[in-house]
């Protein structure tokens, strides 16, 4: 660790400025932005009875922040989508705690972005070794790293491949793609062209049940999010936890938050039906992808889920000039949909050596067996013609760099 550079460690936003915080980033990501951390933080969303309590790590240069990490330590693993569950189980099996363990991430995001936030590319590697360094002099099993940008995997491999190791997964992504001729979708009628003739009739009856049930359709972002608005958004999330018997997490306030601190990050699609909001997804907007984060519905009419939740979304990116949406997680349902498979990864730093060396034979097998099953999706992708990785619409995309209803 250079002389010049000093290691602080936050619990809590509130202790750096925001204008601190986002000059470390493009903006391109409204996840890592201080003001939706924060907000999580001030509004009731992380609470340490749930296994979260804020541990951010930050680098300073005298008064001068010049790198920074979101992170937490971690009392479980809910909420961050990279499952460890078995890691636990071992640890516990050789009598040794998993937990607390280290987690730079988005909390209850599972969408790729920036977790190494710096200036100097060189302070990217720092934060990495210092974060090693802390989890070592903690006593803390392991430090994690969920969801990073594709960009960053250079950085952790610096640090040493056989430290940090690797698991990939995958999601789910619509990308609007050039075609051979450099020609993006700009319209719906032009996505729906690239379908084979099954996919695209699946997809026209789908849209149009929800059209002949009388469901009227519309687009709230932040800045026009009235109170009940964003109330009713609240109660379908509220009922989609409700219904699998899982907390919410987030509060009405974070919605309020959102929507008066990043009201050009929020959008949500409401569906109306006889006069009344039944459904609707809530998504946030970067500043080339649209991610699609949670939904529900208080009705059971057929195709409202599609279309709320994905169909509507697409035809705001080709609208607003977005070249990618990313709609959640999970669900091979997505495929039929335009959604090809996406390499996700995180990094992890396991402080006892003999369980290092036993995950990562581990880890590279996962890794292997993640790829083969994203090769075989897409052999079942939608599109006409599946175009090499040189591009095109149909393209595959289980290698390539990504980001998250």
């Amino acid at each position: 660790m250079s002389d010049a550079v000093s290691v602080r460690l936050l619990a809590s936003l509130d202790e750096v400025s925001a204008a601190q915080w986002d000059a470390l980033h493009d903006g391109a990501h409204p996840f890592v932005a201080h003001a939706f951390l924060r907000g999580l933080e001030a509004t009731g969303c992380l609470r340490e009875d749930w296994g979260w309590t804020p541990h951010h790590l930050s680098l300073w240069r005298g008064d001068e922040l010049v790198a920074a990490m979101p992170a937490y330590l971690k009392e479980n693993s809910h909420g961050e989508f990279v499952f460890d569950h078995a890691w636990a189980r071992a640890y516990a099996q050789h009598g040794l705690d998993y937990f607390p363990k280290w987690l730079s991430a988005v909390p209850y995001s599972p969408v790729t972005g920036p977790r190494l936030l710096a200036r100097e590319p060189g302070h990217r590697r720092l934060l990495l070794r210092a974060m090693a360094q802390l989890c070592e002099r903690q006593e803390l099993s392991s430090a994690h790293v969920n969801f990073h940008a594709h960009e960053e995997a250079a950085d952790f491999a610096a640090e040493g491949d056989a430290d940090w190791l690797e698991r990939v997964d995958v999601q789910y992504h619509w990308r609007n793609r050039p075609d051979a001729d450099g020609r993006c979708w700009q319209d719906f009628d032009q996505f729906l062209a690239a379908f084979d003739h099954k996919h695209r009739k699946n997809i026209r009856q789908e849209r149009a049940k929800v059209a002949r049930a009388g469901v009227r359709m519309r687009v709230v972002e932040g800045a026009q999010a009235s109170a009940a608005d964003l109330a009713t958004m609240y109660g379908f999330y509220r009922s989609t936890f409700d219904q699998y018997g899982n907390h919410a997490a987030l509060t009405l306030e974070f919605l309020h938050h959102l929507a008066r601190e990043l009201p050009q990050a929020l959008v949500m699609f409401l569906a109306d039906y006889e006069g009344e909001p039944v459904a609707g997804a809530l998504c946030l907007r970067g500043a080339d992808t649209l991610y699609g984060r949670y939904w529900g519905a208080r009705a059971e009419l057929p195709g409202l889920h599609f279309e709320t939740c994905y169909y509507q979304g697409i035809e705001y990116c080709l609208r607003e000039g977005l070249h990618a949406f990313e709609p959640g997680a999970q669900g091979e349902h997505k495929i039929a949909r335009g959604f090809l498979p996406t390499e996700v990864r995180s990094r992890h730093w396991i402080a006892h050596p003999s369980f290092r060396d036993a995950l990562r034979p581990w880890c590279r097998e996962e890794a292997a067996s993640v790829r083969r099953y994203a090769r075989t999706l897409l052999a079942h992708s939608p599109f006409k013609a599946v175009a090499g990785a040189d591009g095109g619409h149909g393209a595959a995309a289980a290698d390539s760099p990504s980001s998250d209803a």
